[in-house]
């Protein structure tokens, strides 16, 4: 699916800022997998790239902008982006990790009462719930 969305975004995208449209669209072939993964153009107005990614990217971009720019203007094929700004936000490519709960042990009188049911879906329910119960206290 992600591989049919540039085709099809692509031409509507042309009319509005082609090299943009090119630029977002190609963003991974351009700037390599890494810098993909935690980079995404946001917009490209009057020779400014706006670049989403994190504080501590920002900075090595800072670094690389030079590099960056001349692989962004080779793959337009002009000179089209002079500058780049950054803005912190967490690229949309990929959802963080959910946290992990944390473990929390069962009251010993609440763990026999769990004991006494039956095995199934009931028990397994009420465990959940319990933990759930303990793990917010």
């Amino acid at each position: 699916m992600s591989a049919l969305i540039p085709r099809l975004t692509r031409p509507a995208f042309r009319k509005r800022s082609p090299a943009g449209a090119m630029l977002m669209a190609d963003w991974p072939q351009v700037v390599g997998p890494a810098l993909a993964a935690v980079t995404q153009p946001v917009r490209l107005t009057a020779g400014s790239l706006t670049i989403a990614c994190a504080g501590s990217v920002a900075m090595e971009l800072q670094h690389l902008a030079p590099e960056l720019m001349g692989r962004i203007n080779a793959h337009l094929g002009r000179t089209a982006v002079e500058r780049l700004r950054f803005v912190q936000q967490a690229p949309s490519g990929q959802p963080p990790p959910p946290p992990r709960p944390r473990a929390v042990p069962l009251p010993a009188e609440l763990q026999a009462r769990l004991g006494t049911l039956p095995e199934g879906p009931l028990r397994e329910a009420l465990a959940k719930l319990a933990l759930g119960v303990y793990r917010k206290r």
